[in-house]
């Protein structure tokens, strides 16, 4: 679940969690190939689905035994084992047998796969989106709080409807839930704080997030001063 207070962190603070186009990975830590999750719902017209919410998507094979890697959008990693059976982006049943978390990074999940037990099967699933039902997630308790996993995949544009970007994930690093942002002229992605401030407007049915962002948004983040430790 993903909260938008009010307040803007004071000018010139970033907020906690990798700078921008960064990653919060450990040196030498595996990141698994992402597939656009727009591109990956066009097989099966789930893209433009109201009804079905993009919770995670695979990664490579992990291991020899049938184990992948998951990247998990909802605010609770292991919640996308909660949910029962999901369909895949090709339309396939895929019900997690087990998950234990990944090292490297919060939101990255080892996962077995009911069905699933050589390499090869794993690698078959690799680059595959994840989906739920959207009636089977209820409903948010509170006005400014949002699904994590109904956020993920949302056009970004600028108070002018300018495009901006798109979602690719909904962090928090312990400051605060961020939108990791993609540009839409490629590049790196950057992280925007959730607030009202940053993020004005949200429409989730007509799948459009606006936001006032900095300048610099995209810009690569400045070098540290050695001098300030």
């Amino acid at each position: 679940m993903a909260r938008r207070p009010d307040a803007r962190p004071p000018r010139g603070q970033a907020p906690k969690g990798p700078a921008r186009g960064g990653s919060d990975r450990g040196a030498g830590a595996p990141m698994p190939r992402r597939a656009d999750p727009a591109s990956a719902r066009r097989e099966t017209g789930i893209a433009t689905d109201p009804g079905f919410v993009l919770l995670g998507e695979f990664g490579r094979a992990h291991g020899l035994n049938g184990e992948v890697r998951l990247k998990s959008y909802t605010a609770d990693p292991t919640a996308i084992g909660t949910y029962g059976p999901l369909t895949g982006a090709d339309g396939r049943a895929i019900e997690i047998a087990s998950l234990r978390p990944a090292p490297g990074a919060p939101d990255m999940l080892i996962a077995r796969v009911a069905g699933v037990s050589s390499r090869n099967g794993a690698e078959s699933l690799n680059r595959l989106a994840l989906y739920v039902a959207r009636d089977r997630l209820g409903a948010p308790e509170e006005e400014d709080e949002f699904f994590a996993a109904d956020l993920v995949g949302l056009s970004v544009v600028d108070r002018n409807g300018a495009p901006v970007g798109t979602v690719r994930a909904v962090p928090n690093y312990g400051g605060g839930d961020l939108l990791e942002i993609a540009p839409a002229s490629g590049g790196n992605p950057a992280l925007l704080p959730f607030t009202k401030a940053f993020v004005p407007e949200i429409d989730v049915a007509a799948r459009r997030i606006t936001v006032d962002p900095p300048d610099d948004l995209f810009l690569p983040a400045a070098p540290r001063d050695p001098e300030e430790g």
